[in-house]
């Protein structure tokens, strides 16, 4: 057995006056100690008589001495009347203990310690408490009459036994506590006769809160086992705290979401047996549920404190914020209607401190950082290997070419913050933050792979994917904003810089499948026919087509482009110096000048470009080099003029050179022509000749 180390100031002395005997006779027949639970108590007192009856008759000197074996027996029965008269009332239905006692000594032997060991190991705590205050008031009156003076160490040694049998008392209480939890069903009579144990001791020894000096003995001082109580209820709900099942993460990969689960149904399972079969066995004033509340709370606290400063993945850090904010006190665990009104939480303190709760956020949005990178990562590879690899063309929805990147991000974006919104606001804010930073570098390496696929691919769906990427990114704009409510301002440039990118690309592919075809232009394979008159406009298509698809504004104005490139590459084929065409060879190249034209024309219109103040501009060059009239010639300049006013003396003379005029000739048709260039005004932004490189002309020619 070990011994508890108790330091209280001893009992006070007891009184040794005949009217003690009277006392003992009133206490014996008094009716207020019937009880189930007497039976304990009685065959202690009955223990005491008999002791005292039979050494009576064995010595009678040492009993008209008045030695301090007979004041002991007086001074334990003095104690179990002190206790019956101001003994508490055990609530919950528990009857109130005691029954009557005889008054009659009936005849016996004290108990050894021994056997009163062998009482406590059976649990039978009353009657062994009854035999130890026995010996206990009787080593006291043996000691206050000095019997002890020439033999000391007696004292000691029987001193230590008391304490040691306190002390096994003291371990059986801790074990039938603890042990209130681990069976099926609560043994109810046990713990009644545990609240009517400590009610005795601390009846027997009253606490005057005056400690046990250094080296005194602990005879008559308080055992406190309403504390031995209140720990052994702390360290059972650490026990059932610390025995829920955990599996390894090797073992699981959801296994911190697994054993908080657990402990969850253990605890709740636990606390429900409280509230229905544990609480009835105490008084009131033990406050058994908020006691048990207050002890798994520290428990769970202390557990959950150890797991944080594990090395946590996001997923398992998420797992255990989100336990500790929404699952805890909610109507899942502490707050479910079942342990009402007797579980309380309102005033439980946090479980986690705030420096181990920053830690855990902060951990969760670094941990959450590279989760979110590799997110959008698999959206890249996806791209890749699903889409260009093997040329998927997108989806066309509403008219427009469709890619799931928008809804891709905004899921991400919003299923994150709505989990971490949840854990705190401050948490859905900062991931919100983040996202929207990974986003901002993920958008041009995405662009920068697309565009080095693109460049190594000569893809047919390249132009569909650029008309989809487009639309998408436009769409996460919008989304962030009107959503996330999200100042994009910051995303915008970075999508803007991305689109121009793609445009480029897209315009040099365009020029790349064109170009060929421009430099034939007036060339005699040209002129003779050999080459289809729609062949340039069916290149051009193959590419422009694919803008209809794009939402607008951004479709629409990238076919203008496209439609202003075609023109003025037209023209500059146009005006480049070649050799002399006579007059039928002329009328050839108007013809068929204006016949491509208007199938360019009218394909990029249909197609969805507004930009028909280009479409009079080949038309008029073809006119003035089929023209055999002069004052006609003059018009058609005039007309030219007047609807690109931005057209330099240059230009004008080099498409006279082209219809084979001389220098002399051009000169004067220009300079009857050109005069109304001051009066047209030049619409914003409609410049064509402008950005057209007019050729040197040679003189001779």
């Amino acid at each position: 057995m070990n011994r508890r180390s108790v330091t209280e100031e001893p009992a006070s002395p007891t009184n040794s006056t005949g009217e003690e005997k009277m006392e003992v006779a009133s206490d014996l027949s008094s009716p207020t100690l019937h009880s189930r639970d007497s039976g304990f108590f009685e065959r202690g007192i009955k223990t005491m008589l008999s002791i005292r009856k039979s050494k009576k008759s064995q010595n009678k000197e040492k009993e008209k001495e008045g030695t301090g074996t007979w004041n002991g027996k007086r001074l334990s029965l003095r104690f179990y009347k002190s206790y019956e008269e101001n003994k508490p009332t055990i609530c919950n239905g528990v009857e109130e203990i005691g029954e009557k006692l005889e008054a009659e000594p009936i005849q016996g032997k004290p108990l050894s310690v021994m056997e009163i060991n062998e009482l406590i190991q059976k649990r039978q705590l009353l009657e062994a408490f009854a035999s130890i205050k026995y010996l206990e008031e009787e080593i006291i009156t043996e000691r206050d009459a000095e019997k002890y003076k020439d033999n000391p160490q007696e004292f000691v040694r029987k001193s230590k036994d008391v304490d040691l049998l306190y002390n096994s008392i003291t371990n059986m209480i801790q074990s039938i506590v603890m042990g209130t939890l681990e069976h099926p069903t609560v043994e109810d009579t046990m713990l009644t006769s545990l609240v009517t144990l400590i009610a005795r001791e601390e009846a027997a020894h009253p606490d005057t809160g005056h400690a046990a000096g250094p080296g005194s003995d602990l005879l008559g001082t308080p055992r406190k086992w309403r504390e031995v109580w209140r720990e052994a209820v702390n360290e059972s709900a650490r026990n059932r705290v610390q025995g829920v099942p955990m599996a390894s993460k090797e073992e699981d990969s959801s296994w911190l979401d697994l054993h908080l689960g657990l402990l969850q149904k253990h605890l709740k399972e636990d606390l429900l047996k409280i509230k229905l079969s544990v609480k009835k066995c105490y008084p009131e004033e033990y406050q058994v549920c908020d006691m048990y509340v207050e002890a798994f709370h520290k428990a769970v606290a202390s557990h959950l404190q150890d797991l944080s400063q594990r090395p946590l993945e996001f997923n398992e850090l998420y797992a255990l914020l989100d336990w500790v904010a929404n699952t805890y006190r909610s109507e899942l665990f502490l707050g479910h209607p079942d342990l009402k009104p007797e579980v309380k939480t309102e005033n439980l303190s946090l479980l986690l401190t705030p420096a181990d709760w920053d830690k855990l956020k902060n951990d969760y949005i670094t941990s959450a950082k590279g989760k979110i990178k590799s997110y959008f990562g698999n959206i890249l590879r996806l791209e890749v290997t699903e889409k260009w690899e093997k040329e998927v063309h997108p989806e066309v929805k509403e008219n427009l070419y469709h890619s799931s990147l928008s809804f891709d991000f905004q899921t991400i974006i919003g299923e994150h913050m709505k989990i971490s919104g949840a854990i705190s606001r401050s948490l859905g804010t900062q991931m919100l933050e983040l996202c929207l930073a990974e986003l901002h570098e993920f958008i041009p390496r995405f662009g920068e792979q697309f565009v080095a696929w693109s460049t190594d691919q000569d893809s047919p769906i390249f132009a569909p994917y650029f008309a989809a990427y487009t639309n998408s990114f436009h769409d996460l704009a919008s989304g962030l904003e009107t959503v996330f409510k999200v100042n994009t301002e910051e995303l915008q440039k970075i999508l803007a810089a991305l689109t121009r990118n793609f445009t480029n690309i897209f315009l040099n592919k365009l020029r790349t499948k064109a170009q060929p075809l421009f430099k034939k232009i007036l060339t005699k394979d040209w002129i003779l026919g050999t080459e289809r008159p729609d062949s340039l406009a069916s290149a051009i298509s193959q590419f422009s087509k694919h803008l209809q698809h794009m939402r607008e504004p951004m479709g629409q104005e990238l076919l203008r482009n496209i439609h202003k490139y075609v023109v003025r590459e037209y023209i500059t084929q146009v005006l480049k110096p070649r050799w002399k065409m006579n007059k039928e060879t002329r009328q050839q190249v108007s013809e068929k000048m204006n016949r491509e034209a208007r199938i360019l024309n009218n394909m990029l219109i249909d197609q969805g470009s507004d930009a028909d103040w280009l479409l009079p501009a080949i038309h008029h060059i073809a006119n003035i080099i089929g023209e055999n009239k002069k004052d006609k010639i003059k018009e058609y300049i005039k007309e030219l003029c007047q609807d690109y006013p931005d057209i330099r003396k240059e230009h004008i003379l080099a498409v006279l050179a082209v219809r084979g005029l001389s220098h002399m000739k051009s000169r004067t048709i220009f300079r009857q022509g050109y005069r109304v260039l001051e009066s047209p005004d030049s619409g914003e932004g409609s410049t064509l000749f402008a950005e057209i490189d007019a050729p040197a002309i040679i003189s001779c020619f």
